[in-house]
């Protein structure tokens, strides 16, 4: 019998309470445009909230949707499409796009030079290990950071430094990573280039104006328009956490402990792993002969990372590639075993293994200085997730040997069928690795090292001194000049792959794709949104509900719709689907419309109570939290965004 799981069974239910809520709200809908439009929306909002699929894979089919609507006009009862497929996929070429696409390679060439190591000496140095010195420090850092790339970039580059730091200074990584996570999402309030929902505001705005009259045409904001009302969010939330923490920021048993690049005494006491390396024969007899990894690893509850053929005179296979789970052991053959000693035992008895002292067979391949466990994050927008370990080879494909996978607070090893276990969004993965595979994998955005202390490829510290050329130029060129915003933060881009800092395979593995094609194809449907009047029609009947209140009230209102929206779809999306409404309501009440686009854009950033938020997705792992570690700070931090959001805007604007 089919049956449908509980995840299944609230997405079908959700469908209905939506489509049943969308055919009531089209009788009441003034033209059949607005009625389309209003069907798609209703569309994109339940693709975004229950990530039926990738949300960027939802906006890419949602913009193809809109194309087809000029074919399918006449079955539509249109007179035309919904948008003019000549200007589809402008949103590619828009001044958000490649402005994003510029940040996301500048902060790829300043992590390459080094610069995030020393940041963690530094503020090691300045801030030693008391907890109320380092937070400011790391928060404020990061803060400032994010206020110029991608907030969830500046999280994940400070990720290892986070890391580091909490190794040195025992201090446990979950009393530091939500107060740097919080304050990297309130650093991309700072500047207009911080968050892509303020990235894409400007362009919004010049979409709205089409639409508008010559009296009522809003003006762009500038590089720093926001800076006052992000240094006051970013100052609450540091302050927040520095009087606070104590009574909102979990502390995870154990994860205070030295941390160090494969220690087994950090390993057992964070994450409860005894595993130790052993080399071992298989005699001509053994049961063993014949068999494949894939059958006797999980039942045995054991790892091999290294096969040695006997008398082969081939180097040992323990390294990217050479092994997966088809390969099969021959007679005589040395083998290098990962496993707890418990577990060690029966797996020697029951084969009739004989256990080397020390390692023979393996003593360069496997030896500490070329290889070891380490940690790793699954980040927001890995192609990983949703797939197991089995269906991408992790260790053919990546040279990783997973050891165990740490995920809500629990963690699984080999023999819970982690190997099976669909990756999700901040799962901790604990895998024997060479090491100068995990120096490859530092660029691939599937993965997040948490793990810095190990034999690496060398950093291009002599490029420090182009890399802040550059991105003081581009900075220059922002501040004091006419360009465009792409064109200038682009500059100092392809200057950074022009002098070496960055190859330009690098540069195009730091840009996220699915966040381009998510913000470009998201676009149109703003468009659609504005031209046809639902935007307008939804702001009259919203003001029917409202529009007799103060217009700090109205405001205040736009502010929290915004933060529910930004819980449940990408902060990107409520930002294109709010703004238009957000200026047809401040149009109602004669406000500035400008001032309630930028609440909007704003607010959208007020992404606390939830792991939802890339950011807070991307610390949860490491940081061992809990949904209720996040309602329990996230709630106190929401409230105090709106309020202090509120008050510096009217005293601004």
């Amino acid at each position: 019998m089919f049956r449908l799981n509980k995840s299944q069974n609230i997405k079908w239910l959700a469908a209905f309470v939506f489509g049943y809520g969308v055919w009531n709200i089209l009788e009441f809908t003034p033209s059949i445009e607005i009625a389309w439009v209003t069907v798609i929306l209703a569309l994109t909002i339940y693709l975004f909230s229950f990530e039926v699929v990738g949300v960027d894979e939802a906006a890419v089919s949602i913009m193809v949707m809109l194309g087809l609507t000029d074919l399918l006009a006449p079955l539509m009862g249109l007179e035309n499409g919904l948008v003019d497929t000549n200007h589809l996929f402008d949103g590619f070429a828009s001044n958000a796009v490649m402005s994003i696409i510029a940040v996301m390679i500048i902060g790829a060439g300043l992590d390459k030079t080094g610069m995030m190591s020393k940041v963690a000496g530094i503020i090691l140095d300045i801030g030693g290990s008391t907890e109320k010195r380092i937070i400011p420090i790391i928060s404020g850092t990061v803060g400032i950071i994010s206020s110029f790339m991608q907030n969830v970039g500046a999280a994940a580059l400070f990720l290892p430094v986070v890391s580091r730091i909490s190794a040195r200074s025992g201090l446990p990584m979950s009393r530091l990573l939500m107060p740097m996570g919080f304050t990297a999402i309130l650093g991309g309030t700072i500047t207009m280039v911080g968050s892509s929902p303020l990235i894409l505001l400007n362009d919004l705005i010049l979409t709205s104006n089409v639409a508008l009259p010559a009296e009522q045409q809003m003006a762009t904001w500038s590089l720093f328009s926001v800076t006052p009302i992000g240094i006051a969010l970013m100052i609450t939330g540091i302050a927040y956490f520095v009087l606070a923490g104590k009574y909102v920021l979990p502390d995870v048993s154990g994860d205070a402990k030295a941390k160090v690049a494969g220690s087994a005494k950090y390993l057992e006491e964070v994450y409860g792993v005894d595993y130790m390396l052993f080399e071992a024969t298989v005699p001509e007899d053994s049961p063993l002969v014949g068999q494949v990894l894939d059958d006797i690893e999980s039942a045995n509850k054991i790892r091999i990372i290294g096969i040695k053929a006997a008398g082969s005179g081939k180097r040992a296979r323990a390294s990217r590639g050479d092994l997966s789970r088809d390969v099969d052991i021959t007679e005589n053959a040395s083998i290098g075993i990962l496993c707890s000693p418990a577990h060690l035992k029966d797996f020697v008895d029951n084969f009739g293994l004989k256990i080397q002292k020390g390692l023979r067979a393996f003593s360069e391949e496997l030896s500490s200085s070329q290889a070891g466990i380490a940690e790793i994050v699954i980040p927001p927008g890995s192609t990983l997730i949703g797939k197991s370990a089995r269906d991408v080879w992790m260790r053919k494909t990546y040279g990783l040997s997973t050891v165990a996978l740490h995920r809500d607070g629990v963690t699984l090893f080999e023999g819970d069928h982690i190997r099976d276990m669909p990756f999700e969004t901040g799962d901790t993965l604990l895998v024997h690795t060479k090491w100068r595979d995990l120096a490859h994998l530092e660029s691939d955005r599937n993965f997040v090292i948490v793990t810095t202390e190990y034999p690496r490829e060398e950093t291009r510290p002599n490029k420090v001194g182009w890399a802040s050329f550059f991105f003081g130029l581009a900075l220059f060129m922002v501040l004091f000049t006419d360009l465009r915003l792409s064109i200038a933060l682009m500059s100092g881009a392809i200057g950074m792959i022009l002098s070496g800092v960055l190859k330009i395979e690098e540069a195009y593995k730091a840009v996220s794709w699915s966040t381009v094609f998510l913000l470009a194809s998201l676009i149109p449907l703003g468009l659609a949104v504005e031209t046809s009047g639902t935007a307008k029609w939804i702001a009259e009947e919203t003001l029917h509900i409202v529009g007799g209140m103060p217009s700090w009230v109205i405001q205040m209102s736009v502010a929290i719709l915004a933060t529910f929206f930004t819980l449940v779809m990408s902060n990107v999306g409520a930002t294109v689907l709010l703004v238009p409404l957000a200026v047809n309501i401040a149009i109602g009440v004669g406000e500035n419309p400008a001032v309630f686009a930028l609440t909007v854009a704003i607010a959208t950033s007020n992404s606390f109570l939830l792991p939802t938020h890339q950011v807070n997705a991307l610390i949860k792992g490491p940081g061992g939290y809990r949904v209720p570690d996040f309602l329990k700070a996230g709630f106190i931090m929401t409230v105090l965004f709106l309020i202090v959001m509120m008050i510096v805007m009217k005293i601004l604007y």
